[in-house]
Order: structure tokens, then C-alpha cells, then sequence
């Protein structure tokens, strides 16, 4: 039982001794007010005379008051100390603290599970200034983290919704198995048709289950560092230039994509109408609305609604790039 639950339960229990105790001195021939303000003095052990005299009957009515009232006193602050020490109640209110702030967040993403591949997934998102909120049941592996958390079973939708997953961009199953990732998919799918979700694959085998479950990208972290071991073996140059451009913080330049937008101005426009270099950012590539990568697009390419430009430039001139593609 939570502590709260144990708090409640104490309060519960002295108020039933003391509408007993009222009851009881009623039934001995008090008024109201009278029989409440004896229980009480008897409960409390405050000393003070009877308010009528007592038969043989009210004394042992009494004395059963008194040890009864006082045990349910002593373990009401029994539990009300336990739960001051161990810092229930501070947590609670940290706890509630952090819904509410949950509750408020848009545009954050969700990390279920925080092992090492979920751990990455966040330091790499903080570096771009991203809010994430941490789902994971085991309390004290979320312990220190300076994330927003939900302790519970992220397979349970319960847990998903706590997280803000109406409000969410986009959620990352870095679960211990496969059969667990599936089931989040499946369930954040099913809670948020739009959403994005990334999925964490053990099993070479378990990919395209992940991916009918509705995972929009799924990974295997052995499989894409074995690509990365033999990209550095044949061309590392290469290799280290991506690497550094999409995850070295202290470069001036970054790749980033834009996605044109249903209301762009330049839809229907070749990309050199456009003009994307006059932000300085340079276009690498395009990915086509049917999903087709096109690098160095050709200048007479015409921009369509939902299609995404791939760029290389500084924050600032992306920044205008992006402000160009969709002022």
C-alpha cells in the first residue's frame, strides 16, 4: 500500500474509534456533545473528569476507549512519521509536481526503457535541446536522471498517457526484448495513429514485425554498429565526416531536414526558382513524396507538399533556410 494509502487507512481508524466512542457514551445516557467531548478527553488521555458519573458498565466502556484510542493514535503517528522520514510525502509531492509538468509538455519525446540504448537516445536529444520524458518500472534506475520520468509498465496504455503521449512527436522503444517493443508499438500506435515511433530490435528477425506493428523506423543497434565498424575499415574518412556532422556538438555546421509544407509558397516551384542557397545552407539531397532519395537533385525538380530537403550549413543559415522553405 502506498503511503498515502496507510495515512488514510490510520485516519480512517481513529475516526471510527471516536464515532464509536460517541456512540457508545450515547448509549449510556450522554447528549451529543457531551459523549463526543468525553471520547475525545478518553482518547487523548487529556485527564479531565468524567461529564456524569459512570456505572460499572461506562467504566469498562471506558477503559476498552482508552486502550483502543490509544493504539490507533499511536499507529496514526507511527505511519504520519514513517512517512516524514522516509520522505514519502516530499516524493509524493515531486511526483505530482512532475505530472503536472508532463501534463504541459507538446512536441517532447518519450524514451521507454532506460538501459543503455535509451540512455544514449537521451544524451544526444538533450544535446539538441530536446524535452524528453523517461518511462521505465524499475524506480531506481530513474533515480538520479534529470528527465522528466513515469515509473510503471510502459505496456500499460496507463503508463503511455501519463507520459503525454497525446501530445507527443515522437516515442523510442529501447525495451530489453522484442516481444516488448512490439507490444509498445502496438499500443502507442494505436493511441497515436500520427505518431512517430522508433523501435529497438534485438533480432535481425524481429524487424519486420516491428514494422507491421507500426514502427516507423526500427534498429538494431549490433547490425548498425557492425556497418559502422566496416564503413571506418573501407572509407573512414567518410564514415567520421557523418559521424562528426550529425553528432559532434562544437561544430559550427550541422545536416538537418526540412520538410515543405502544404502551404509553402514555392510548391510547384523548381528548386533553382527557389533558391535555397541565398540562406547559405546547402542542399545534399531530397527525399521524394513517394520516399525515393534523390542526392545532388537536379535544379529542375519541382517542390511538392510533404517533401523533405536534406541540408548542410550552419544553425543560423538553416535557420533561414528553414524560414525560406516555409515562411
Amino acid at each position: 500500500m502506498s503511503p498515502l494509502g496507510r495515512i488514510g487507512r490510520a485516519l480512517l481508524a481513529f475516526a471510527l474509534v471516536v464515532v464509536i466512542g460517541t456512540a457508545g457514551y450515547i448509549v449510556l445516557g450522554f447528549g451529543l456533545l457531551d459523549a463526543l467531548y468525553q471520547t475525545v478527553t478518553t482518547i487523548t488521555t487529556v485527564g479531565f473528569r468524567e461529564v456524569h458519573p459512570l456505572s460499572r458498565v461506562g467504566e469498562i466502556f471506558t477503559i476498552t476507549l482508552i486502550l483502543a484510542g490509544v493504539g490507533t493514535a499511536l499507529y496514526m503517528f507511527g505511519v504520519l512519521l514513517e512517512a516524514l522520514i522516509e520522505g514519502h510525502l516530499r516524493h509524493h509531492m515531486e511526483r505530482r509536481r512532475m505530472d503536472r509538468h508532463i501534463s504541459r509538455m507538446t512536441g517532447h519525446i518519450i524514451i521507454c526503457g532506460w538501459g543503455r540504448v535509451g540512455t544514449a537516445s537521451a544524451q544526444y536529444l538533450t544535446s539538441l535541446g530536446r524535452e524528453i520524458v523517461v518511462i521505465d518500472r524499475e524506480p531506481d534506475r530513474l533515480r538520479d536522471i534529470q528527465h522528466p520520468t513515469v515509473i510503471g509498465d510502459v505496456t500499460d496504455d496507463r503508463t503511455l498517457e501519463a507520459a503525454g503521449i497525446a501530445h507527443a512527436h515522437a516515442l523510442i522503444s529501447a525495451l530489453d526484448t522484442d516481444a516488448d517493443n512490439v507490444y509498445v508499438t502496438l499500443s502507442s500506435r494505436a493511441l497515436r495513429p500520427d505518431l512517430i515511433i522508433i523501435a529497438r530490435a534485438r533480432n535481425e528477425g524481429s524487424m519486420s514485425k516491428l514494422v507491421r506493428a507500426g514502427a516507423n523506423r526500427v534498429v538494431n543497434p549490433q547490425l548498425i554498429g557492425g556497418r559502422r565498424m566496416g564503413s571506418f575499415a573501407l572509407q573512414p574518412h567518410v564514415a567520421e565526416f557523418f559521424d562528426v556532422v550529425m553528432h559532434d556538438e562544437t561544430l559550427d555546421y550541422r545536416m538537418e531536414e526540412i520538410t515543405v509544407g502544404s502551404t509553402s509558397p514555392w510548391v510547384g516551384y523548381t528548386l533553382e526558382q527557389m533558391g535555397l542557397h541565398a540562406s547559405g545552407a546547402l542542399l545534399l539531397a531530397i527525399r521524394t513524396v513517394s520516399g525515393q532519395f534523390v542526392a545532388n537533385p537536379a535544379p529542375t525538380i519541382q517542390l511538392e507538399p510533404a517533401m523533405i530537403l536534406i541540408a548542410l550549413g550552419t544553425p543560423d543559415e538553416l535557420d533561414a533556410a528553414r524560414q525560406h522553405v516555409n515562411p
